[in-house]
């Protein structure tokens, strides 16, 4: 459909359960072998599939981000929610999802 004349594209998401359910399960079951130490691979690993498989007006998206980089801020972000006694882990899902925002491109 045409708004103010400029044609506007479909978003979508084309990826499918079986898929996704796979990429989850390998993630457990890295992180619970690795006793959570490839965490933040498995998370990356889950992102890359969510965000290859959305396609925004048109435009697909791609995920940067490497989980030696997660790694890195996975254990600041562990270390800052023992010295505040848990309390910095409230911010943990917003720090995650700037994170992840960061690596998020459209694809040229």
């Amino acid at each position: 459909m045409a708004e103010n004349g400029v044609e506007k594209k479909e978003s979508y998401f084309d990826g499918g359960f079986f898929q996704l359910l796979g990429w989850r399960i390998v993630g457990a079951l890295i992180t619970c072998v690795t006793l959570g130490i490839c965490y933040p691979w498995a998370v990356c690993m889950v992102y890359s599939y969510w965000t290859k498989h959305t396609v925004v007006e048109g435009k697909r998206l791609a995920f940067d981000g490497r989980a030696i980089q997660l790694f890195g801020n996975w254990i600041k972000w562990f270390l800052l929610t023992i010295i505040t006694l848990g309390i910095y882990s409230l911010w943990l899902p917003i720090k995650l999802k700037k994170w992840q925002t960061k690596h998020t491109h459209f694809v040229d």
